[in-house]
């Protein structure tokens, strides 16, 4: 689960690309997450500004059926102003551990608790103007439940193929970027390609 080393080629430096901090602030601060402004120094030795948001991290779960079936949800996503096609996902909360959130919105949005928990991988989907990482984890096992959503939340969840979460990726109906990487992780791991890390 720890951040894998970056691919160095041969004849490239970090220091020709990296920028260091010299001072910033906090210009907005909500319920969850940050905007700061930083000031940087480029590696050419000039300077410049950085806006960012700080994201306390998310996790992202692909919960499979033994049938093939994958359960996603339906939610309307007030910044863009539709409803997207998503994988049961949430933001992490102070302190807790990132398998432990991930086990708690599982339960939460969809009622549902696993008993096998595989590590998936992590990824940085909005790199250009956040530091938010998302954790995917593969649940098995499934056991239905009463799902606990808090009451600004509306979710409705069904069970699809992955073969056809995979044709609703190419077709452009599901756009969502965890969903779309963790449709492609899931093919992998069902052919036998790649493997997730077993961990509970």
């Amino acid at each position: 689960m720890n951040d894998q080393s970056i691919p160095h080629p041969s004849g490239f430096s970090d220091a020709d690309l990296t920028e260091t901090e010299l001072d910033g602030e906090i210009v907005y601060e909500g319920s969850f997450f940050r905007v700061r402004k930083d000031r940087v120094r480029l590696p050419d030795g000039g300077v410049a500004t950085r806006e960012y948001i700080r994201h306390p991290g998310a996790v992202v779960i692909l919960p499979l059926f033994d049938d093939g079936t994958v359960l996603v949800e339906r939610q309307f996503r007030y910044p863009v102003k539709r409803i997207f096609i998503e994988f049961p996902a949430g933001k992490i909360d102070r302190g807790e551990d990132r398998l432990a959130s991930a086990k708690r919105e599982l339960e939460e949005e969809t009622g549902y608790t696993a008993s096998s928990w595989q590590f998936v991988t992590t990824i940085h989907n909005a790199i250009g103007y956040s530091d938010e990482a998302l954790s995917i984890y593969l649940a098995r096992g499934l056991h239905a439940g009463a799902a606990r959503l808090d009451d600004e939340e509306f979710i409705q969840t069904f069970r699809i193929p992955v073969t056809e979460l995979l044709d609703w990726v190419r077709t452009g109906q599901v756009t969502d970027v965890k969903t779309v990487i963790g449709a492609f992780w899931l093919e992998k791991i069902a052919n036998g390609q790649w493997d997730a890390e077993k961990i509970v």
